[in-house]
């Protein structure tokens, strides 16, 4: 059952802290699940989210924190000395741990790296730092399980079990070599069922997805989405195995790169939030405004040049709207499933056979709106010609709508360009000025003005 804060939950937890009750505190909150607790805490004042955050003990407050919202964290950090601060990461996977440390100023990250007490995992977590955060490097792990290849089953079992006391979970058993270079993994079953006495060599499976340090995160997403993975091995440019990506990370990866385009199709310039400053919304939403601004001033400059073609029939400016919500609607349409296609890897470049696809269900979409246009403009205003030369420049200008939403996003992608940019404001905007242009110069051309 999904977890839901009450309105009781919040006054009764206020009622503790305001009479230091820190006892009941723990006692009401120790078997939350440490994401409710951080849901929790986002609902209190900065005070009461820290004054709770100290009494919960660090084990718990740990994994908290990798919940909390940016603004909440970085506040409850500032009120912590490094030592505190160490604590907490002292009980986190060195990944989630590199995270928090790298949102800490430069002379913080220090006292608190100098703070840690397990030297291994402080190595670990300044050897994780050294990576883009949009790297495979950047989202890895040190956790994992190894073992190298010379090893017979018994020594192998005996190693996991020294290993495996810091791994959280074990997804998989990686086979290195002496220079720690990965060959391959171990299957379970295989080190269950095998001779005490066999090496390992003879039974590991060589077949193995692994990525590179410096891939970007976008593309490790889509391996581990393409075959399934709950985890992959990361090797540096030696080939040695230095980490492990697991599943989680990467479904954080997905949601961030589904909101970004979500905010890219909808014209937002930079990744913003709720809880974002007025100015910073501001900033991420006015550009493509005013682009749009201009380009309808330019549409609006094309209207006037044709003056004289809707003063001898003014129908032509009746459906100007329509023509722009129709362009406007198919482009996007066709932008968002090439977008999807380059997204989950469907569709990696321009393709004649898609491209037809999709030319093919604009004319069928575009004929039934055409003579439907027809149909309606013929009834309302019984002028046969012109009603014809508006359903023939919408059948015309919806292709074209179809072909500029099916290559610009290709086009961008080629030139290493989010293409989600075109599933917005840009293919919109773009349809508007020359689905005018074109409306105008094909009725004009029927018509013989």
């Amino acid at each position: 059952m999904e977890f839901k804060i009450s309105k009781d939950l919040i006054l009764e937890l206020k009622q503790h802290i305001a009479n230091n009750h820190d006892k009941e505190l723990e006692s009401l909150l120790n078997d939350m699940h440490h994401a409710d607790i951080a849901e929790v805490l986002d609902e209190l004042d900065f005070d009461e989210a820290t004054y709770i955050f100290k009494v919960l003990d660090s084990e718990q407050t740990a994994e908290i924190l990798l919940e909390l919202e940016d603004d909440l964290r970085e506040n409850i950090l500032s009120r912590l000395s490094p030592k505190e601060i160490a604590e907490e990461l002292d009980e986190l996977d060195t990944n989630d741990a590199a995270d928090i440390i790298a949102e800490l100023s430069q002379d913080l990250k220090a006292e608190v790296i100098s703070e840690l007490q397990d030297v291994e995992h402080a190595k670990d977590i300044v050897d994780l730092l050294r990576y883009d955060e949009d790297t495979a490097g950047g989202l890895m792990g040190k956790e994992l399980v190894k073992v190298n290849e010379n090893w017979n089953v018994l020594t192998c079992v005996k190693e996991m079990r020294i290993q495996a006391e810091n791994v959280s979970r074990v997804h998989s058993i990686y086979v290195v070599d002496d220079e720690n270079r990965l060959k391959g993994r171990l299957s379970l079953k295989d080190l269950l069922t095998t001779s005490t006495k066999t090496h390992i060599s003879d039974v590991y499976i060589r077949k193995l997805n692994w990525v590179k340090v410096d891939d970007k995160d976008v593309e490790v997403a889509r391996i581990m989405q393409k075959y399934d993975l709950e985890a992959i091995p990361v090797v540096d440019e030696l080939g040695r195995l230095v980490g492990r990506i697991t599943i989680d990370d990467i479904v954080d990866v997905i949601k961030e790169e589904a909101e970004k385009d979500y905010q890219l199709a909808a014209g937002i310039t930079q990744d913003v939030e709720t809880n974002d400053s007025v100015l910073e919304l501001t900033k991420a939403r006015l550009p493509w405004l005013l682009i749009g601004m201009v380009i309808e001033l330019i549409a609006s400059i094309v209207l006037k040049g044709n003056e004289d073609a809707f003063r001898k029939y003014e129908t032509l400016i009746i459906f100007v709207p329509l023509l722009s919500a129709t362009a406007g609607n198919i482009g996007v349409q066709a932008s968002a499933i090439v977008v999807q296609g380059l997204a989950n890897g469907s569709l990696k470049e321009f393709s004649r056979v898609y491209f037809s696809k999709e030319v093919s269900v604009a004319m069928i979409s575009g004929t039934i709106i055409s003579l439907l246009l027809l149909g309606y403009h013929s009834a309302m205003y019984q002028q046969y010609l012109v009603g014809l030369a508006i359903s023939i420049s919408m059948l015309v200008v919806i292709l074209f709508a179809a072909t500029l939403g099916t290559l610009v996003p290709l086009f961008l992608h080629k030139n290493k360009i989010d293409p989600a940019i075109a599933t917005g404001p840009f293919i919109t905007t773009a349809n508007d000025i020359f689905g005018i242009i074109l409306y105008f110069a094909v009725a004009k051309m029927i018509l013989g003005i």
